[in-house]
C-alpha cells in the first residue's frame, strides 16, 4: 500500500481508533512517581494498544547503571476474567469522571515512603503489593495479595466501598473511606489483617432511624475535584501517627436527578450539586492521633480536634500539603475566591492545642487568585513558598517567605517538588517580558524557523525547570512540548508530548543513566499538518491545520473554516502537542481549513491576560475567535509567501463555521446566535447555555455574584437571533454539564420558531469514549456542515 494511502486510511478509521485506544493512551505509560532516591519510579501501563486493563510497573537501575522494567502487579493474574468487565463502586465512578480517567484495573495507587509497599484497587477489591530485593541479582521480587478480603466479604455493608485508600508512610497501615466511615486496615502478620472503623459520620432522624446522609467522610467534595483538582479527603501525617481528614454536608446543596430517558423503568439518580449563586457544601476538617499497641495494631484514637478557622470567611479547602518535619498546611479560599490564608495546623507544635491554625500568610486579588498545584509548601529548612499573581509585573510568581523569587515573564503553573534549594516547576514562558532564554533552549525558541512547526517556549509549551531562591532558571526539559515530572534526591522521570512524536514520553534519569520507559501505543498513522503563528491585534496564539499532501483537498485553493476552540478559561488548545491537533486533522481531510485560536481567558499568558474575560466571557471570547478569523487571509498569506509552509488553502470568509465541546460548545452556539454575519453555521456539544446551571467554583470564579451578569453572559435569551444552522449535541449522562443546559436553549429556540438540530446522547457522560458514538458523531457534524455551508 502507498504511503498516499496509508494516510488516509489511518484518517477514515482515526474517530474509532481514537476511542478504543482512549485516545491513544493504552499501552503507554502514565502516572510516574519516583520513589525512594529516584533510582526507582512506579508508574501504570497496560499490555497493548487497544487494552484498556492497566497493570503497576517499576522503572529501575541496577548497580551497573542497566535500566530495568518489572510488572508489579497485573489485574488479570489477580482476578482473572473479572478483571476485564470491570465493577467498580459509584463513588469512584465519579471520582473518574472527576479526574477524566477512563481506564480500568489499577488506574491509581500510594506507596509507602520506601516505595517497597504499594496498595490499589481492582473492581472495589484492596491489594498490597510487596517488593523484596534478591540479595544475588538485585532484582526485585513482587508478591501482591488481597487485604483484609474477607472482612469485605463477611460484612460489605459495613466495610464497603473501599474508596481512595492510601498507605501510612511506615507501610504498616492502610486508611481507605467508605463515604461515611474512615476505615483503618492492619496489614497482616501472625494476627492476620484487621479492618476497624476510626471515624464515621451517620444522620438520624428524631426517632432515631437512619435518615437521609448528606454527609460524607474522607473525600473530596464535588468542587475540590471537578475546580480544583483535589481528589484526597485525608492525609497520613509523615509520622503516620497522625490523620487530618475532611467531612462534608451536602444538605443545603440543590439536589439534581440524572436520568436516563431510554430505560423509562430505570429511576432518576438524585445528587447534591454546588449550582453558581446558591449553597456550597459545608466543609470540615479534623484531626487525631492515633494509638498502636505492642504488635503495632490500632488501638484507638488518643487525640481528636476540629480544625479551627473562619469557615464563614473562607469556605472552600482548596490544598492540604503535609510535610515531614512539619505540621499541615492548608489553603483556604473565601467565596470569591479574592482573598485565601495559608494555615499552619498545630499537630506537633510545642504548646499549640490539636487543631488549632495560625495564618502564615493572606492574599488578595481584585478579580480572583488562581491555584497552583503543589502549593503552599515547606522547604525542608522551613520556609514557606507560595503562589504570588504579581499584577505589576503580569507574571504568575512564586514567593518564598513572601519575597517574589521566581522571575518575571515565567508562569508557574505547577509546583512539583520543593527542596532548600529550588522548585521544581511548570512553566510557561512569556518572551515579551523574559526575553532571555537559558541556553538549553537556544534554536527551538520563537526566533527559529523550527517555531511555526514545533512550537516554541512560550504559552504554547509546559516546559519544566528548576529555579533556584535567587531566581536562577536552570531547564529540565529542552523541547517545546506538554511535560511534568517526579523528582527523587537522585532521580527523575520526565514525561509528556511534544509536536515531533506522536506518542507519549517518559523518561528516567539517574545521573548520567537515562533510559527511555517502553511504550506500545498506537498511533494515528498521520502526522498533523500544523502551521503554528499569531493573529489580530491581541497577536492571538494559533494553530492552522491543512490538508494532508494525500488528501484531496491539499491543493485547493480556498476552504471554508473551521473555527475549533476551546476558547474559554481555565485551559489552552494551542498547545505543543500532536494530540491537540489529530482531529483537527480528520476535519481537514474532510474539505476544511481548520484554526484553533487560544483568545483572551485562556491560560499561559498571564494574570492580566486571564482577567480579561473577568464578568465579561461571552462578549470577550467571541470577539476574540471574530479577530482570528478576520485576520486568517493576511496571516495565510504571509505563511505562503514565506516559504516555511508553502500550499495553505486560502479560507474562504465566506463559508465559516465553528465547532466545540463544553465551552468551546457554548461559543459555537454563541457564534451562530450573535456574528451570524461571521460564522454560517456550527456544531455545539455540552454547551453550557446559562451559567447559573454550573458549579459555583468555576463560575463564580470568572462572573462573580451578581445575578446581572449570569443574565448577560447566558445564551439562552439569544435563542430568538437564530437565523443560522445550528446542531446541539448533550449527554443525558453527563453530571458536569448536565443536558438541561442544551435543552434550555432548545426549548427557547422552539418558543422562538427557530429551526434546530438536537442529537441527544444516551448513557454518555462529559466525555465519549464509546468508539461507534465516536465516529458517527464526528460524521454527523461533517454532514451538518457540508449541508449548512453548500
Amino acid at each position: 500500500m502507498s504511503e498516499t494511502n496509508d494516510v488516509n486510511d489511518a484518517i477514515k478509521h482515526f474517530p474509532r481508533l481514537r476511542a478504543r485506544t482512549l485516545r491513544f493512551g493504552c499501552g503507554a505509560p502514565r502516572s510516574a512517581q519516583t520513589v525512594g532516591d529516584g533510582s526507582r519510579a512506579l508508574f501504570l501501563r497496560s499490555d497493548g494498544p487497544e487494552d484498556l486493563v492497566t497493570a503497576l510497573w517499576l522503572s529501575w537501575f541496577d548497580e551497573s547503571g542497566e535500566h530495568h522494567e518489572t510488572k508489579l502487579a497485573d489485574p488479570r493474574e489477580l482476578l482473572g476474567a473479572t478483571a476485564d468487565s470491570e465493577d467498580v463502586p459509584a463513588e469512584e465512578k465519579a471520582r473518574r469522571e472527576r479526574a477524566r480517567e477512563g481506564g480500568t484495573g489499577i488506574v491509581g495507587y500510594s506507596a509507602d515512603d520506601d516505595g517497597n509497599r504499594i496498595v490499589f484497587t481492582i473492581n472495589g477489591r484492596l491489594f498490597l503489593t510487596d517488593i523484596d530485593w534478591n540479595d544475588e541479582t538485585g532484582a526485585p521480587e513482587p508478591h501482591t495479595r488481597e487485604l483484609a478480603g474477607e472482612w469485605l466479604d463477611e460484612d460489605p455493608a459495613m466495610y464497603t466501598p473501599v474508596l481512595n485508600p492510601r498507605i501510612a508512610p511506615d507501610g504498616e497501615h492502610v486508611l481507605y473511606t467508605t463515604g461515611s466511615y474512615l476505615m483503618l486496615v492492619d496489614i497482616g502478620g501472625e494476627l492476620g489483617d484487621r479492618i476497624t472503623a476510626v471515624y464515621g459520620v451517620s444522620v438520624e432522624d428524631e426517632d432515631g432511624n437512619p435518615a437521609e446522609n448528606t454527609w460524607k467522610i474522607g473525600l473530596a467534595e464535588f468542587v475540590a475535584g471537578e475546580e480544583m483538582d483535589r481528589y484526597d479527603g485525608f492525609w497520613w501525617a509523615p509520622d503516620s501517627q497522625h490523620v487530618l481528614f475532611e467531612s462534608f454536608d451536602t444538605a443545603d446543596e440543590p439536589t439534581w436527578y440524572i436520568s436516563d430517558p431510554a430505560d423509562p423503568e430505570k429511576p432518576a439518580a438524585g445528587r447534591r450539586y454546588p449550582r453558581a449563586l446558591t449553597r456550597n457544601a459545608d466543609v470540615y476538617l479534623t484531626v487525631i492521633t492515633l494509638a498502636f499497641d505492642e504488635n503495632d495494631r490500632y488501638a484507638g484514637i488518643t487525640g481528636n480536634a476540629d480544625v479551627d478557622w473562619d469557615r464563614e470567611a473562607y469556605e472552600y479547602v482548596a490544598a492540604v500539603n503535609w510535610r515531614r518535619g512539619h505540621d499541615p498546611l492548608v489553603l483556604v479560599q473565601n467565596r470569591r475566591q479574592t482573598r485565601d490564608q495559608v494555615l499552619e495546623v498545630a499537630v506537633a507544635a510545642d504548646g499549640a492545642a490539636l487543631g488549632t491554625t495560625r495564618v502564615l500568610e493572606e492574599h488578595a486579588n481584585d478579580q480572583w487568585i488562581d491555584l497552583i498545584h503543589g502549593t503552599p509548601a515547606y522547604t525542608p529548612d522551613g520556609r514557606l513558598v507560595c503562589p504570588l499573581n504579581d499584577m505589576a509585573a503580569d507574571t504568575n510568581r512564586l514567593t518564598v517567605d513572601g519575597r517574589p523569587f521566581t522571575p518575571a515573564g515565567w508562569n508557574v503553573r505547577a509546583v512539583l517538588d520543593v527542596t532548600d534549594d529550588d522548585v521544581l516547576a511548570v512553566v510557561q514562558c512569556a518572551p515579551e517580558i523574559a526575553s532571555e532564554v537559558p541556553d538549553a533552549w537556544a534554536g527551538s525558541g520563537a526566533a527559529s524557523d523550527a517555531e511555526s512547526l514545533f512550537g516554541g517556549h512560550d504559552a504554547r509549551s509546559f516546559d519544566v525547570v528548576s529555579i533556584d531562591y535567587n531566581g536562577t532558571i536552570t531547564p529540565v526539559t529542552t523541547d517545546p512540548g506538554q511535560w511534568t515530572a517526579s523528582r527523587g534526591e537522585r532521580g527523575i522521570v520526565v514525561s509528556g508530548r511534544d509536536m515531533r512524536s506522536a506518542r507519549a514520553q517518559m523518561r528516567h534519569i539517574l545521573g548520567e543513566q537515562s533510559a527511555t520507559i517502553s511504550s506500545t501505543a498506537a498511533e494515528p498513522g498521520f502526522a498533523p499538518n500544523v502551521t503554528f503563528t499569531r493573529l489580530g491585534k491581541h497577536q492571538l496564539y494559533t494553530a492552522i491545520i491543512a490538508p494532508s499532501p494525500s488528501s484531496p483537498y491539499a491543493h485547493a485553493d480556498k476552504l471554508p473554516v473551521l473555527m475549533k476552540p476551546y476558547g474559554g478559561p481555565g485551559f489552552q488548545q494551542v498547545v505543543a502537542s500532536q494530540s491537540f491537533y489529530w482531529e483537527g486533522q480528520w476535519w481537514a481531510d474532510q474539505g476544511f481549513l481548520v484554526v484553533t485560536a487560544d483568545g483572551r481567558g485562556t491560560t499561559g499568558r498571564g494574570p492580566a491576560w486571564d482577567r480579561e474575560i473577568f464578568e465579561d466571557m461571552k462578549d470577550v471570547t467571541l470577539a476574540d475567535q471574530i479577530e482570528a478569523v478576520n485576520a486568517l487571509p493576511e496571516a495565510v498569506a504571509r505563511l505562503n509567501a514565506d516559504g516555511r509552509r508553502p500550499g495553505v488553502p486560502m479560507p474562504d470568509l465566506d463559508k465559516v463555521c465553528m465547532i466545540g465541546w463544553s465551552y468551546g460548545g457554548f461559543l459555537s452556539a454563541l457564534a451562530v446566535l450573535d456574528a451570524p454575519n461571521v460564522f454560517k453555521a456550527a456544531c455545539a456539544g455540552a454547551p453550557p447555555t446559562d451559567w447559573t446551571l454550573y458549579d459555583t467554583h468555576y463560575t463564580e470564579r470568572y462572573l462573580g455574584l451578581d445575578p446581572d451578569v449570569y443574565r448577560r453572559n447566558g445564551i439562552v435569551q439569544d435563542a430568538p437571533g437564530l437565523v443560522r444552522p445550528l446542531m446541539l449535541i448533550h449527554g443525558f449522562a453527563d453530571d458536569n454539564v448536565t443536558i438541561a443546559h442544551s435543552l434550555r436553549l432548545s426549548q427557547a429556540l422552539m418558543a422562538a420558531g427557530r429551526p434546530h438540530t438536537f442529537l441527544p446522547l444516551t448513557g454518555i457522560t462529559h466525555m465519549t469514549n464509546d468508539e461507534t458514538v465516536a465516529e458517527n458523531l464526528l460524521t454527523l457534524q461533517r454532514d451538518f456542515l457540508r449541508d449548512a455551508l453548500a
